[in-house]
This record gives structure tokens, C-alpha cells and sequence, in this order.
């Protein structure tokens, strides 16, 4: 393999990695975080909002920094993402 195909395939490397990276946009863009941190998986904490007796955004922010330890946006991507799949 030669030194430019090298960084060629170095840099296809990187752009591929790059899109990945920014494909993920808006509320989904914390998941990772929100998992890693709270130790549940998104998926269980999205069917906990489903489940609540709550309905209105902020009050679901509320539930979860107060019931469950969330932080603000945190709690407010979780919410807003799984109320965007309802519409």
C-alpha cells in the first residue's frame, strides 16, 4: 500500500465517521449520554413517558428530573422525542 492510499483510506475513515457522527441530530443526538449516565436503556425510559399519567411536555420534564434523578435536557429530549413519534 503506498502513502497516499494510505491517507486516502485514512480519510474516508474520518468523512465516514464525521457522517455518522452528524447524522444524529436533535433530541436522539443525547441517547448515548442519557444511557451511559442513567444506566437504562432509551427504549425503557421512552416506555415510562408512554406509560405516565402526565401528557404535557414540561410536566414530563418535571416527572423525570423530580421521580427519576434527570437532568433538564436530558429529561427534555427524552420527552420531546417520544411525544414526536405520537404526532
Amino acid at each position: 500500500m503506498t502513502t497516499a492510499t494510505v491517507k486516502t483510506t485514512a480519510a474516508k475513515t474520518a468523512e465516514t465517521a464525521a457522517a455518522k457522527t452528524a447524522a444524529v441530530k436533535g433530541p436522539a443526538a443525547y441517547f448515548p449520554s442519557i444511557e451511559k449516565k442513567y444506566g437504562r436503556p432509551v427504549e425503557e425510559w421512552k416506555e415510562l413517558i408512554r406509560t405516565s399519567p402526565l401528557t404535557r411536555h414540561m410536566e414530563l420534564v418535571a416527572w423525570l428530573k423530580a421521580e427519576h434523578g434527570l437532568g433538564h435536557g436530558h429529561a427534555n429530549a427524552l420527552v420531546a422525542h417520544t411525544l414526536a413519534e405520537r404526532a
